[in-house]
């Protein structure tokens, strides 16, 4: 079946999270700082983890419109989709970031701690998220 990769984009930072081979679970994978780190990153992924399709996630506002982050997001989109001819699903991010804030709190982790986990743990949250959503309708 191959691994999906769920990707929260920042305009510094991505979190990456990986899903097992069966698209069930997924796991915080790291955070990759610039764009350009990013794309050679991807690519050893794709050789090393048998990666099939990607999980974007995608900023909306709170009533469901897309504002100028997401339209950056639907433009990074596309770049990837060129880049790695792979399918990019986009999946609704609001709150993700908020939620991994408050389970690195709570699993008692310092403010540094949280910052450098952060991204990767958004990423864990909207790919499990998506991964569950898919399931439920299968």
């Amino acid at each position: 079946m191959g691994r999906l990769l769920g990707i929260d984009y920042g305009v510094k930072r991505f979190g990456l999270a990986l899903s097992d081979a069966t698209q069930t679970l997924a796991s915080p994978l790291e955070v990759i700082e610039g764009e350009s780190a990013l794309w050679s990153r991807l690519e050893e992924l794709r050789a090393q983890e048998d990666i099939q399709g990607f999980v974007l996630g995608l900023p909306r506002n709170m009533d469901g419109s897309l504002g100028k982050k997401g339209e950056e997001v639907l433009a990074f989109k596309n770049r990837l989709e060129a880049r790695s001819d792979l399918p990019v699903a986009t999946w609704d991010e609001r709150l993700t970031t908020v939620e991994a804030e408050r389970s690195l709190k709570a699993a008692g982790l310092s403010r540094g701690q949280r910052r450098s986990r952060v991204d990767k743990v958004a990423a864990q949250i909207l790919l499990q998220s998506y991964l569950d959503c898919r399931k439920r309708r299968s």
